[in-house]
C-alpha cells in the first residue's frame, strides 16, 4: 500500500492494539502497521462464522503478537490495553439478518464487548487513542442522497441499532473521561483476507466466491439498488489518518466512493472480471426484504476536507487484486460453504 512517508513514520515504534485483528479489516491494518514499524498486538476471539483466520497474518509471522481473547472478558481487556498508544476497534458482528435471528448474541458482541473494552481503557489507559470501525448500516433507509454524517439514523435491523449504541459509548467516553476517539462509518468493503464461507457479512465477497466457483450470483428483486464500497487498502488508509490526526478526535466520518453502482452492475463486473459465473435474478427472501434499505451511498466530503482522505483504488482494479488473491490462496478460505443466504 502506498501511504505517505509521514503517515508511516507516525506509527514507527508505537504500540498498537487491534481488536478483531485476525479478521478482514483488522489483519489488513495490522500488516500495514507492522510494515510501518509499529509494535502490533492483535486480539481476536476466533468466534465461529466470523472472519477470524490465522492465515491472514502469515505475511507478518514473527513480527506481530497474537492474543486469542474475547473483548467481552473485562479482566483480559484490562491487561491488554495497558501501555498501548493506539487502539483500533475492528471487532464487530456485521450480519443484518443474523442479528434479527439472534439479537442477544449481536448485543453481546457489539455492545457488551465494546463497553468492556472502553471500561478497560478508562481504568487502565486513558492516554491511548481509539479509532472505531463503525458502519453505514446505522443510517437505515436514506432520506436524501448522498448521506451525510448528520443524517437521521433509523436502521432496519438489530445490528444497526447496536452499532449506534457502540458508537455512542465511544463518544461518551471521550466526553466524560477524555479518551480520544475517532469514528469511521464504513460502507461495503472488499479485498483480500475477507471470509468467503458465507454471505451474511457482506455480498461482495460472496458474489466473488460464487463467480470463481462458476456458479450463479443470485440478485434479489431487480438488482437496482445503488451501493457504495471501498477497497480494503483505502479503508486502512482512512483508519490510520484518523488515528494520526488530532483533528479527528471526537469526530464521525463517512467513507464512500465517487461512483456508486447498482447491485446488478457490481455482480456483472465481478462475473466479467472472474471470467466465470452468471447473474441470476431471484425473488427477495422474507428475511432479506425486511432489512433492505433501497438506494444508499454516503457523502465522504467531511473526511476529504478534514483529513485529506480520498479512495484511490477503483472498483475494477480492486476486483482484479481481490480475485487474484483468492485464486492463489483458495484453500485457506474455501472451507465448506455454510448454508446461509447472502
Amino acid at each position: 500500500m502506498a501511504l505517505p512517508a509521514a503517515l508511516r513514520a507516525h506509527f514507527a515504534g508505537k504500540r498498537v492494539l487491534i481488536t478483531g485483528g485476525l479478521g478482514f479489516l483488522g489483519s489488513s491494518l495490522a500488516l500495514e502497521l507492522v510494515d510501518s514499524g509499529a509494535n502490533v498486538l492483535v486480539v481476536d476471539a476466533l468466534l465461529p462464522n466470523q472472519g477470524g483466520n490465522r492465515f491472514n497474518l502469515n505475511p507478518a509471522e514473527g513480527r506481530v503478537r497474537i492474543n486469542i481473547a474475547d473483548i467481552r472478558n473485562r479482566n483480559s481487556m484490562r491487561v491488554l490495553v495497558q501501555e498501548q498508544d493506539f487502539l483500533f476497534n475492528c471487532s464487530a458482528s456485521l450480519s443484518h439478518t443474523g442479528s434479527m435471528d439472534d439479537p442477544f448474541t449481536d448485543l453481546e458482541n457489539n455492545c457488551q464487548g465494546h463497553l468492556s473494552l472502553l471500561e478497560a481503557c478508562r481504568l487502565e489507559n486513558r492516554a491511548l487513542k481509539i479509532v472505531l470501525a463503525a458502519t453505514r448500516s446505522q443510517y437505515g433507509p436514506a432520506l436524501r442522497l448522498p448521506v451525510e454524517e448528520d443524517h437521521p439514523q433509523r436502521p432496519r435491523d438489530v445490528n444497526g441499532i447496536h452499532h449506534i449504541a457502540s458508537e455512542a459509548y465511544h463518544l461518551l467516553y471521550q466526553q466524560s473521561y477524555g479518551i480520544r476517539v475517532a469514528v469511521l462509518r464504513l460502507p461495503n468493503l472488499y479485498g483480500p483476507r475477507q471470509q468467503m464461507r458465507h454471505g451474511q457479512q457482506g455480498f461482495l465477497n460472496w458474489f466473488m466466491r460464487r463467480a470463481l466457483d462458476n456458479e450463479s450470483l443470485s440478485l434479489f428483486g431487480d438488482g437496482a439498488p445503488l451501493r457504495d464500497f471501498n477497497y480494503v487498502d483505502d479503508a486502512v488508509a482512512a483508519l490510520l489518518l484518523a488515528a494520526a490526526n488530532p483533528a479527528a478526535d471526537g469526530e464521525v466520518f463517512n467513507l464512500g466512493c465517487p461512483e456508486p453502482l447498482t447491485v446488478r452492475a457490481i455482480a456483472e463486473r465481478i462475473v466479467h472480471a472472474a471470467g466465470r459465473g452468471r447473474v441470476e435474478m431471484v425473488p427477495y427472501p422474507t428475511s432479506a426484504q425486511r432489512v433492505e434499505v433501497g438506494d444508499f451511498y454516503c457523502d465522504y466530503s467531511k473526511i476529504r476536507r478534514m483529513l485529506g482522505w480520498e479512495p484511490v483504488v477503483d472498483f475494477d482494479e480492486g476486483l482484479r487484486r481481490t480475485l487474484d488473491y483468492y485464486r492463489a490462496n483458495r484453500e485457506q478460505y474455501w472451507t465448506t460453504a455454510l448454508d446461509l443466504e447472502p
